[in-house]
Formats: structure tokens, C-alpha cells, sequence
């Protein structure tokens, strides 16, 4: 290993602003009247996981515009991947941001509010930005609009990847990370690292989130059906009542974590989220549906919650007389931030937004499907502040709300943080 690609020689590299700092921060003040012109646009119409036909038409549009070597649309449904390329040698990075919206009906009292109603999942729903990914389509663009006009002294390649229903798809639809993965976002050229950010209300405006490792939980759901046997309300002797029984292992599953796990090693989440049986007061129904959430951070205790999730129902409703269906099936894996990639990227983070506003984050308890791109490359993926500065980040409402609120000045440093990460790394490498 040369002195150039070793990690020291990486992380010293990294440690200096690259040659294009001044010239970044500079092209990216002078846009951000475009960068939230971008956002409430976006944040106005949103769409649904493989659906954003719109967003994606304006992120094409808008690589094409720019001169982008080349631009693939129509990836995993409505994905877009741009590359551009600059003319110094040097590597290759990825940048990643996720376009799809939540159905949430909007509360929040802006001129820009979503009005936009649609069906999901069979259901009449609103459709918000509730969790930021307008922010995030926002910020890449404008990364993307800073370093094409940069291309000339630009070491590298950039391929920027635009992800659909990062939310996850409509049923009985693939999409997301994975499904971009399939359909090559990582092939000709393949990065060799990836970088990724969310906004967070957790933050406020100004400052920067990270970690190294183990940083978002693995996101698995669960369905478990308990089958008894019908009967009056009035004379339970005669059937088998799968709501007590459902009971029993609700109250069960609660150990699972608290009485089963080491979480002195990591943190883990059983949640039912959902319980659904009978028709009236006084018939006690054939059958009761659970449904629920699953969240770890190790793999290997990932796969011991799911057995002993799966025991400990089908043991109580045996001890009930009762039938039991369970059924787990595994989203997201953990997001992992690489620890080498991260050591040598803090003094960029720090750089940009001061080493004072930059903070160590506990684990999230939240997932991520950018976990997909960390398991093939090594990847970083942080957290920027959008809450406002006189408000407690513990009082603001938290994503996925329907009163989340972006404060747009969080957008620039965002802007910032992922172009000088793209090319510190690039001038590291």
C-alpha cells in the first residue's frame, strides 16, 4: 500500500480543506435562494414511494441542464443516477438522496403546504414531506449545480443517486436501495465510498450529527395471527378466545427484550403496533391479527429476537389451545458507518460547521436503506439540524409528524457539508 491510498496519508489529506473549499462555499451561498426555491416546490407536490415521476423529471432535467456525462433515469422505477465527471484522475464517490414523501396529511401553516390527496395501499390518504426528503432531493441538486460548475479543477467522479421509496414501496412492489443495487446504481464506475444525510428535527439549525459504527437500527415487521375457535361472549367454555390469548402474548413479548437480550451490548425494540379482532361486543372471534416492528443493531441478535419472537407466540397460544401463525419479514438492515471513513471525514464535518456545533449522536432507533449501499462500499451517514434555533429539539416536532417543520436555513449546510465531504475525499484518494 503506497503512501497516497494508505488510511494515514487519507486521513491527513482529508484533515486540509481540498482545493475547491473557498470556490465551494462561495458557489453554494449563491445559490441558496435557488436551493429553497427547489425544496418548497418539491415539499408542494410531493409523491409516494415509486411514484415520483415529477420529482424525478426535474432532477433529470436539471442533471441534463448542467452538462452531466451521463444520466440514467427510470432506475428501480423512478430513480435517477447522474455521473459527472471531473477532468483531474482520481476516484470514484457516491452521493445519495431519497425523493419519496409519506402518506401524512400536512398540519404545518406554510404557504407552500401539501394539499395533495392520493390512494396507497388501497387507502384514501394525504401525502407530506414529513420526514424531509424534499430537503434532501434540494441539497443533492444543489451539490450537483456546485461541482458541475466546478468540473474543471474537479478530481474524480461523482455519481449522484437520486432513490426512490426509500419509505418503502406499496405492497406486493419492490423498489428503494436495493432494488437500485439490482439495477446497477453501483456499477460503471463503482464508487468507493458513499455518502448520505438526513435532515433531523433532533437538531437545531447550525449543527451536524454523527457516529461511527452501528448508527440506525435494522427495521423488521411482523405479523402474528392466534386462531381460536368462535363462540358466544356469554359462554367463552364452549370456543378458544384468541383476544385473551393475543393478550398473553403481547404481555409475553415484552420480555423478549428486557429478559432475553444482553442490551448492555445493544439496544433492541419489540413493538406491536397493531391489533385487530371481533366484529361486536359478544362474539369472540375465530382469529386476532398483531402487527408490529422489530429493531436491533446487531445481526446476530437480530436473529435471535425473530426466534424468540416466534417461540414465545406459538408457546403461549399452545398453552391456550390456540392456533398461531407468525410471520417476519426482514427491511432494512443496520446502518453501519464505516469507522475508518468516518474518523478520516469528521475534521471536514467539523470544518464546515464548526467542531462545536458538530456532535456525537446516541444510536437511532429509526432505520435507513442507505444501509444497502454501506454493505457493498464503505459509506458515511449523518444527521444535519432543521429544527429552529429558540426551540428545544426535544419539543420540536419529530419526523414523520404531521407538524414536521423544516427550517430552510439548515439546507445550506447541508449543501456544504456534502460537497466538501465528496471532495476532501476525492483529494484524499
Amino acid at each position: 500500500m503506497d503512501a497516497i491510498t494508505s488510511p494515514r496519508a487519507a486521513d491527513a489529506a482529508a484533515a486540509q480543506p481540498s482545493r475547491l473549499a473557498a470556490r465551494i462555499d462561495a458557489a453554494a451561498q449563491a445559490i441558496e435562494a435557488q436551493l429553497i426555491a427547489w425544496r418548497r416546490d418539491l415539499h408542494q407536490h410531493p409523491e409516494l414511494g415509486n411514484r415520483e415521476t415529477r420529482t424525478a423529471g426535474i432532477v433529470a432535467a436539471h442533471l441534463r441542464a448542467l452538462g452531466f456525462d451521463e444520466v440514467k433515469t427510470a432506475v428501480a422505477h423512478t430513480g435517477v443516477v447522474g455521473v459527472l465527471k471531473g477532468k483531474l484522475p482520481g476516484k470514484v464517490v457516491a452521493l445519495r438522496a431519497d425523493m419519496d414523501a409519506l402518506p401524512v396529511t400536512e398540519e404545518v401553516d406554510v404557504p407552500f403546504a401539501s394539499k395533495v390527496r392520493t390512494i396507497w395501499n388501497g387507502e384514501e390518504v394525504g401525502v407530506m414531506h414529513a420526514c424531509g426528503h424534499d430537503c434532501h432531493t434540494s441539497i443533492l441538486m444543489g451539490v450537483a449545480a456546485v461541482l458541475a460548475g466546478l468540473r474543471d479543477q474537479l478530481r474524480g467522479t461523482v455519481k449522484f443517486i437520486f432513490q426512490p421509496a426509500e419509505e418503502m414501496p406499496p405492497q406486493g412492489e419492490d423498489g428503494g436501495a436495493k432494488m437500485m443495487i439490482a439495477e446497477g446504481a453501483l456499477q460503471n464506475p463503482t464508487p468507493q465510498a458513499i455518502f448520505g444525510l438526513h435532515v433531523t428535527s433532533r437538531q437545531n439549525v447550525g449543527y451536524i450529527g454523527y457516529r461511527s459504527g452501528p448508527t440506525m437500527a435494522s427495521s423488521d415487521r411482523f405479523s402474528i395471527t392466534v386462531h381460536g375457535r368462535q363462540t358466544h361472549g356469554a359462554a367463552p367454555w364452549l370456543g378458544v378466545d384468541p383476544i385473551v390469548t393475543s393478550a398473553q402474548v403481547v404481555l409475553g413479548l415484552q420480555t423478549v427484550v428486557s429478559r432475553g437480550l444482553d442490551i448492555a451490548r445493544e439496544p433492541a425494540v419489540v413493538t406491536v403496533g397493531m391489533i385487530k379482532g371481533g366484529v361486536r361486543e359478544n362474539i369472540i372471534p375465530d382469529t386476532v391479527e398483531m402487527r408490529g416492528t422489530i429493531r436491533t443493531f446487531d445481526e446476530s441478535m437480530r436473529d435471535d429476537v425473530h426466534e424468540r419472537v416466534t417461540t414465545l407466540a406459538e408457546a403461549v397460544s399452545r398453552g391456550s389451545r390456540a392456533g398461531c401463525t407468525v410471520c417476519i419479514e426482514k427491511n432494512y438492515p443496520v446502518t453501519v458507518n464505516d469507522p475508518a471513513l468516518t474518523e478520516a471525514m469528521l475534521p471536514t464535518l467539523q470544518r464546515v460547521a464548526g467542531a462545536d456545533k458538530v456532535q456525537f449522536v446516541p444510536k437511532v432507533t429509526g432505520s435507513e436503506d442507505f444501509s444497502y449501499f454501506q454493505k457493498l462500499i464503505p459509506g458515511l451517514f449523518f444527521f444535519v439540524g432543521v429544527t429552529r434555533p429558540e426551540i428545544d429539539p426535544a419539543q420540536a416536532a419529530p419526523n414523520h409528524s404531521p407538524r414536521f417543520h423544516a427550517d430552510e436555513r439548515g439546507l445550506l449546510l447541508g449543501l456544504r457539508a456534502l460537497a466538501h465531504v465528496a471532495c476532501d475525499w476525492l483529494e484524499a484518494h
